[in-house]
């Protein structure tokens, strides 16, 4: 099987957001962080990591892209039962039967985003429309050119808001390496919805 892993491809996540994950932590998307907020007055650092960040599941911190890589069962079991336990301390999970569920479900989704090869990249797009939050996941192939890949650069791919300032010193040799693979779904409330099999979106 394949999970999500946190990666840094340079120091902006240090900057970017109000805690950067450690590289090489198991990551999930991380909504569900945001579904007790008023998303829509979210500003600064925190609002960078609800429009594009993943969650590492050890230091509960963000990280802009996201790797794909091998991972065995017992890693698995190993990454729901720590999730698990930061939805009880830092999350208000009344107890563990229905956090390691909650787990289960968040790295299973994590799973399904890693069905591609080892080493792709993932980025992740959020907002907040018609009552929900809405995510977008973009698949990312690493540079094989001489310049280094900035992990800034890739929010110019995934953000939307137009009028925000972002890195176009390498997206143009960046967004050739884009393969424009999304996946999207939605969280209402903090609940989840069935699959639209067609659009490639959970909602």
């Amino acid at each position: 099987m394949k999970l999500l892993r946190t990666i840094r491809l340079d120091g902006s996540d240090a900057f970017v957001f109000e805690r950067a994950a450690t590289p090489g932590e198991w990551a999930v998307s991380g909504a569900f962080a945001f579904t007790h907020l008023n998303v829509t007055g979210l500003a600064g650092k925190a609002r960078a990591a609800f429009r594009s960040g993943f969650l590492g599941i050890e230091t509960l911190g963000w990280s802009t892209l996201v790797e794909v890589v091998e991972a065995s069962e017992p890693e698995r079991a190993a990454a729901i039962e720590r999730l698990a336990q930061q939805l009880i301390a830092r999350f208000g999970a009344p107890e563990l039967a229905s956090a390691r569920a909650a787990a289960a479900e968040e790295i299973d989704f994590s799973a399904a985003l890693s069905d591609h090869p080892k080493g792709m990249l993932v980025a992740v797009s959020r907002r907040w429309e018609d009552g929900a939050i809405r995510e977008a996941f973009r698949t990312l192939t690493p540079s094989l050119g001489p310049k280094p890949l900035r992990a800034y650069a890739f929010l110019e791919v995934v953000g939307e808001d137009a009028d925000e300032e972002v890195d176009l010193t390498t997206i143009g040799q960046e967004k050739g390496q884009d393969k424009g693979q999304d996946m999207g779904r939605e969280k209402d409330k903090g609940k989840e919805k069935g699959k639209d099999k067609d659009k490639g979106e959970r909602t």
